[in-house]
């Protein structure tokens, strides 16, 4: 089996770089971009399974949390809101990366038998916390509104249906995006 980044069935209003937009979806793009980044715990389980790996990295934890919290203070949002926000992405992602090992582990024939390099799903990563890091910034005062956690909910329901996620990838999403709403 080869693990890879694949959407199931189209999206709506697809764009350039294929991510969804409906229309009106405040959150939508911030939304959809943790989805991608929680999608690449696929590929990166497949990786470490093959390589013998450690599903936790936290050299490379404390490096991403250090990169994205400067990002943010140059966009203008708090550090320390950002590793928060990164901490709990990171923690869904290495949820779906056990939960995948376990799968692998009850049943041996469907564990992967290739996977693509670490190195690409990293740099694939980075991109997508660089991004995340612009849209928290670009959605700043809505994340700091009143009605964000009915907006948040809106967005993740619409990223859920596009992505069709399914039930451990929505839970991912839910953890992952849990600390957004600043009230």
């Amino acid at each position: 089996m080869v693990i890879g980044l694949t959407l199931n069935g189209p999206l709506p209003l697809a764009r350039a770089d294929n991510s969804p937009t409906p229309p009106g979806t405040p959150l939508f793009e911030l939304i959809d971009a943790a989805t991608q980044r929680l999608q690449t715990a696929d590929p990166v389980a497949a990786t470490k399974w093959l390589t013998g790996a450690a599903i936790t990295d936290p050299a490379r934890v404390q490096q991403v949390l250090e990169t994205v919290s400067a990002d943010a203070e140059t966009a203008g949002v708090p550090g320390d809101y950002v590793t928060t926000l990164f901490t709990d992405q990171i923690n869904a992602t290495e949820a779906i990366q056990y939960s995948r090992f376990s799968a692998w582990k009850l049943d041996p024939t469907t564990a992967p038998v290739s996977a693509p390099d670490l190195g690409a799903s990293r740099a694939l990563i980075d991109g997508l916390n660089g991004r995340m890091v612009a849209l928290i910034a670009a959605d700043w005062p809505v994340l700091g509104a009143p009605d964000c956690p009915i907006l948040l909910d809106a967005a993740r329901n619409a990223v859920t249906q596009a992505r069709q996620l399914d039930p451990l990838l929505r839970q991912a999403l839910e953890s992952a995006t849990r600390s957004y709403c600043l009230t």
